[in-house]
C-alpha cells in the first residue's frame, strides 16, 4: 500500500509545473525607447508592442507589474546603471560589449538586419551604398548603425536619434535606405505599403534580450518566466500575432 501511495506522490510531483519565481506583485520599472514598432510604440497614450506583450506574459507567470518609462535610446544603459529603472526592454541586441556592463536574459527572439528602401529602388544592392551612389541611414548607437558603418563606411551613413526620423528622411529622399532589424522594417513596410519595402535582407542574425543591472535578482526570475512562455506556446503565439504570415 505504501509503495503505491509513494508512487502516486512521485507521479503527481512530476506532472506539476516547475516552481515559478514569485516577485510578490512588485512594480518593475522598464526603460524603453518607445519609437520602435512593432517592438514598442505609443498608441493613444499607451505603450504597446510585441516586447510589451512578452513582458506582460512573463509578469503573469512571476507575479509582477510592468511600468513602462519612455526614454531616449542614447544613454539608456547609463540610465539603467544609475537606477532610473529596473530593466531595459527596447529591442536590444545581445552583444559581448554590452554584456560587460549589463546582464541579459536568455534570447526571446532572433532577428535579421535588413535595409528598408523606397519601392522604386528595390532592385538596388548593398554595393550601391558601398560605392557612395546611395546613402544609408540608421539610429545612432545601435548594432544596426555599427553594421551599416562596417558595410558602407562612416561617410555613407547618416545617423539619427530615432529610427522613425531615419524613415522620414528616407521618405523625403534625404537618404536611400535605412538599415534596421527586419522585424521593425516589416512594420514600416506594412504602414507605408506601396511606398517603402524591405529590399535587402539577411545581413546578419541577432538575438534580442531583456536587459538588467549587473547582478540584478530580476534576471533569474524573468528567465524563468521567459522559459515558461516558451514552453507553453505563448511566445510563439505573440510572434504570430505581431508578424502574421
Amino acid at each position: 500500500m505504501f509503495k503505491h501511495v509513494a508512487g502516486a506522490i512521485v507521479a503527481a510531483t512530476l506532472a506539476m509545473p516547475a516552481f515559478a519565481a514569485d516577485l510578490g506583485g512588485q512594480i518593475v520599472n522598464i526603460g524603453s525607447d518607445t519609437t520602435y514598432p512593432p517592438h514598442e510604440f505609443i498608441e493613444d497614450g499607451v505603450v504597446k508592442g510585441f516586447d510589451v506583450d512578452v513582458v506582460a506574459a512573463i509578469c503573469e507567470r512571476i507575479n509582477c507589474q510592468p511600468n513602462w518609462i519612455t526614454t531616449a535610446w542614447d544613454g539608456i544603459f547609463g540610465a539603467l546603471a544609475d537606477g532610473q529603472f529596473d530593466m531595459v526592454v527596447s529591442g536590444v541586441t545581445i552583444t559581448e560589449e554590452r554584456d560587460k556592463i549589463v546582464d541579459f536574459s536568455d534570447p526571446y527572439i532572433i532577428v535579421q538586419q535588413g535595409v528598408l528602401m523606397r519601392v522604386e529602388d528595390a532592385g538596388k544592392t548593398i554595393d550601391d551604398f558601398k560605392s557612395g551612389a546611395m546613402r544609408l541611414a540608421s539610429q545612432n548607437g545601435t548594432t544596426n548603425a555599427a553594421l551599416g558603418e562596417e558595410l558602407v563606411g562612416r561617410d555613407n551613413l547618416a545617423l539619427f536619434d530615432a529610427f522613425n526620423n531615419a524613415v522620414v528622411a528616407l521618405q523625403n529622399g534625404d537618404v536611400d535606405g535605412v538599415i534596421i532589424d527586419s522585424t521593425s522594417a516589416a512594420a514600416y513596410e506594412q504602414e507605408f505599403a506601396g511606398e517603402l519595402t524591405v529590399a535587402i535582407t539577411g545581413l546578419s542574425s541577432d538575438p534580442l534580450g531583456l536587459v538588467f543591472q549587473e547582478g540584478s535578482e530580476l534576471q533569474d526570475a524573468f528567465n524563468e518566466g521567459l522559459q515558461a512562455i516558451k514552453d507553453d506556446g505563448t511566445l510563439n503565439e505573440l510572434i504570430i500575432k505581431w508578424w502574421p504570415k
